[in-house]
């Protein structure tokens, strides 16, 4: 039975993951973190997207972005397909480097994009790997909470602090008050478990 065709609206953000493959770990140390984050930034040069949102776990990894110019199942395929290259030549295997098809679902409106932003930024403290986000140094929350750090050029924060008033370090700010709040946390758990039971039992075909 073939595959269901992706849709594609250049102008939606969506809330994407994938998983490696049998759960094995997606990457194993700094350095494939880092080429990942490389890979989207030299794709980012050929085909502008905008990221507002990431997060690079050991198993997966979580996406809030957009696709305005190359249809999003082309732009998923070249990540994944050069990191794919990259993680089998590294550590000498075949086959499939990912777990099923990759989850996408569009995001909609104010409310959707700041709760997929907390959700992918609070993601490390709801697996247990640290207490705060800003202490993960493989997601994008570092740039929101700390005024030295300069974005990578496929980073559109714009698109998440333009709900808030202010200048930029106050509309920074509280983003990241925002994500201090207990509630936040407890919400994040319970939509993790959803998350897994269904995302990527289900849609993720």
């Amino acid at each position: 039975m073939p595959r269901k065709k992706r849709l594609w609206v250049p102008d939606d953000f969506y809330h994407v993951v994938c998983r490696g493959n049998r759960r094995d770990p997606l990457f194993r140390n700094a350095t494939d973190f880092e080429v990942f984050l490389h890979i989207l930034q030299k794709l980012h040069e050929r085909y502008p997207f905008e990221i507002s949102s990431y997060c690079l776990m050991t198993t997966h990894y979580h996406l809030q972005i957009r696709s305005p110019q190359i249809p999003f199942s082309k732009l998923m395929a070249l990540i994944n397909k050069h990191y794919a290259n990259y993680y089998n030549t590294k550590y000498k295997l075949s086959g499939h480097v990912y777990e099923k098809r990759y989850y996408a679902k569009n995001i909609y409106g104010e409310e959707g994009m700041l709760k997929v932003s907390h959700y992918i930024h609070l993601n490390p403290v709801a697996g247990g790997m640290t207490r705060k986000p800003e202490n993960y140094p493989w997601s994008s929350f570092r740039i929101y909470k700390y005024q030295n750090l300069t974005p990578r050029k496929f980073m559109n924060m714009e698109s998440i602090l333009t709900y808030y008033p202010g200048q930029l370090e106050e509309k920074k700010k509280q983003y990241c008050r925002g994500l201090s709040q207990p509630q936040l946390l407890k919400s994040q758990l319970l939509d993790g478990v959803k998350e897994s039971r269904h995302n990527f039992d289900v849609s993720a075909e």
